[in-house]
């Protein structure tokens, strides 16, 4: 097996948000509304179209990388590697015409986050995280460094698709929130968990709290808050990243499994 290099990894990552994306960005132009809703989520033509365009090309490069794409499943593969396509996060808000939305796509080694990059084709912002290597917003580094006080923080929630499907959980996260809320300035509400990471990594956003969080955007929110230099904790189903130790502190208090 001859490892791949991680600058190939990161360059086929984001030459795939860019082909994703720019399918989204012709099909919002458009006005592209083409959607099935249901209670707790939406289905867009754009996520196959944009995946159509994504998945050839990590498919071609890594031919024996297992690969999960969110419209496609599961694709097996003989090395070490896994890629997670998530061709369309925020699709909730693209059928709103809303333009917080992203295409992402995550490489794990050995089930641990390696590489992700997200681009967002409304504002034509791209970011590219490597482990151990920080991440680049428009090719530059970038970290989530800030000098906010918790008072007057911005914190993104994080829930995946299951949450309100279930009554204890959607209670649960609802008492999270709350919770929050007593603590920090402004509590979000994230649809498009890959656009508040970027945030995050750019010291825009000062936490964000995931309540078992849809694997999509798991991996790419894990890595963007680590390599950002963001500080992390994790019980069970409940994670937190935070821009430093107090504040990480104070939102784990909130959050916390026992509250």
């Amino acid at each position: 097996m001859t490892r791949p290099d991680i600058d190939d990894l990161a360059a086929v990552a984001r030459g795939a948000v860019l082909a994703g994306g720019a399918e989204l960005h012709e099909r919002y132009q458009d006005g592209d509304d083409e959607a099935t809703y249901g209670a707790h989520d939406v289905k867009a033509a754009a996520d196959e179209a944009a995946e159509a365009r994504m998945l050839p090309i990590v498919q071609h490069a890594f031919p024996d990388h297992a690969v999960f794409a969110e419209e496609a499943g599961e694709f097996a593969g003989s090395e070490p590697y896994r890629w997670i396509i998530d061709p369309l996060d925020g699709t909730n808000n693209f059928a709103a015409g809303l333009p917080t939305f992203a295409s992402s796509a995550a490489v794990l080694r050995d089930g641990e986050p390696l590489v992700a990059a997200v681009h967002q084709p409304a504002t034509g912002e791209t970011y590219v995280a490597r482990r151990g290597d920080g991440v680049r917003y428009g090719g530059e580094p970038t970290t989530a460094e800030n000098d906010v006080e918790i008072a007057a923080a911005t914190v993104a929630t994080i829930v995946g698709r299951d949450v309100p499907r279930d009554p204890d959980l959607t209670r649960r996260a609802k008492s999270i929130r709350t919770s929050l809320e007593e603590q920090v300035k402004r509590v979000v509400s994230s649809w498009s968990p890959t656009v508040h990471s970027g945030l995050f990594a750019r010291g825009r956003v000062q936490g964000l709290v995931q309540f078992h969080p849809d694997e999509e955007e798991q991996a790419v929110t894990e890595l963007f808050a680590s390599a950002a230099g963001g500080v992390t904790r994790r019980e069970g189903p409940l994670y937190v990243a935070a821009v430093d130790e107090p504040t990480l502190a104070a939102l784990w208090e909130a959050a916390r499994p026992d509250s």
